[in-house]
């Protein structure tokens, strides 16, 4: 079985940590044949943070591991797009749970919890420095393909969220 040891599949799937390659690039690329060696290459990667999990320090892990690895004579130079602290929203919480009964509400079936890894900075500092909780609420199907380039969303869905967050307000406001 592939992944992490000792963890199930949907363990590994939503509250691992992980760290994705999304793009290498270099040498020639264009048509034809070419035997010129890149004088360049570019990697495009992102890791998802779990809690407790600085980003600094992971960063400097990754800076030490790429520095320890790198081929004499290869100059690396690592830039940070977007970091942020990783946040898990608790279940349990009275806003949580009136969401969760504003889906039951609106979609017709009990409402089903999954934790899943996203990169939405802001979340982070409402959690760090307002100490309150968001509510992430998700109306895509697990075959969406969400940020794939065959992406797709069913209008539906969209028409049944707006509904859904319109009612969670009417009830979280009581």
């Amino acid at each position: 079985m592939a992944g992490e040891p000792g963890y199930s599949v949907l363990e590994r799937t939503w509250a691992r940590p992980t760290f994705e390659v999304h793009g290498i690039a270099g040498g020639f690329t264009g048509v034809g044949a070419k035997t010129v060696i890149p004088s360049r290459a570019t990697a495009k990667v992102s890791f998802r943070l779990v809690p407790n999990q600085a980003p600094d320090k992971v960063l400097a892990s990754f800076r030490e591991f790429l520095q320890r690895n790198r081929p004499a004579g290869i100059r690396i130079e690592l830039r940070v797009l977007s970091a942020s602290p990783a946040v898990m929203v608790d279940p349990n919480h009275p806003a949580i749970q009136t969401a969760a009964r504003a889906f039951s509400d609106m979609l017709g079936r009990p409402t089903v919890f999954t934790r899943s890894g996203g990169s939405i900075p802001v979340v982070g500092d409402f959690a760090n420095h307002l100490h309150i909780p968001s509510i992430l609420m998700g109306f895509g199907l697990p075959d969406d393909g969400l940020h794939s380039p065959n992406e797709k969303y069913r209008l539906e869905n969209y028409y049944k969220g707006i509904m859904t967050i319109a009612h969670f307000f009417e009830e979280f406001g009581r």
